[in-house]
């Protein structure tokens, strides 16, 4: 591999495209994420407002989209990609895919965060007259911040994963380099300095929603 000025703006490139689709895609996610999460907590037999019927339809439904693999889910979205960004090559068209693929997944570990939260607080809150709203927004979420961004950590990395396999199909970023070179033209040098690159976003990320989530933790101060 020649490691000349068109290499670098190619890395550069990659770079940029994985970050975007791994950040967008983990911000829209949790868009989505978190409220399920929420209702899934909340309409549990020994949640706040127990509506079981709907917890475990909802549950149902998360259980199934988190079940099917992302590649596969990739090429079922393709019809709803195009409708949605015009095209099905490129960064941005990754992006609805990885948002489908990871909802239900941080929907889950918003509702494990969630349940970790001591029930005497929230028992505490309900007899000085709190509304859901009003435990959901000052208790749940405050009490469940460091969990959640230590769950945050991993639920990014698994997009970046997810990211890096959509280079398959046409999906852009280091992951399509990775492909392209060292698996269509066994150019190993290139594979490996873009493994080493994802690894080093990986721990870039997991080192700093790890230390947020120490700041947050009130029980450490």
């Amino acid at each position: 591999m020649v490691w000349d000025a068109a290499t670098l703006d190619m890395l550069k490139q990659g770079i940029w495209e994985t970050l975007l689709m791994t950040f967008v895609s983990s911000f829209l996610a949790y868009v989505i994420g978190i409220p399920l999460g929420i209702i899934l907590v909340v309409t549990d037999a020994d949640g706040i407002k127990p509506f079981p019927v709907l917890q475990k339809i909802l549950g149902l439904i998360i259980n199934l989209l988190r079940s099917v693999p992302f590649m596969i889910l990739l090429i079922m979205m393709i019809p709803v990609t195009r409708a949605i960004v015009g095209t099905t090559l490129g960064a941005k068209a990754v992006i609805p895919p990885l948002v489908a693929a990871a909802a239900p997944y941080i929907a889950r570990m918003v509702e494990s965060s969630f349940k970790e939260v001591d029930a005497g607080v929230i028992e505490a809150a309900q007899s000085m007259g709190a509304t859901t709203w009003q435990i959901i927004w000052k208790v749940l979420l405050p009490e469940a911040k460091p969990s959640l961004l230590v769950g945050a950590a991993i639920s990014i990395t698994t997009v970046l994963g997810y990211s890096a396999m959509a280079g398959f199909v046409g999906g852009g970023g280091l992951g399509a380099i990775a492909i392209n070179y060292g698996y269509y033209r066994y150019e190993t040098d290139m594979m490996f300095v873009t493994v080493i690159i994802l690894v080093v976003i990986v721990q870039i990320i997991q080192e700093t929603w790890m230390k947020l989530s120490k700041v947050s933790d009130k029980r450490i101060r």
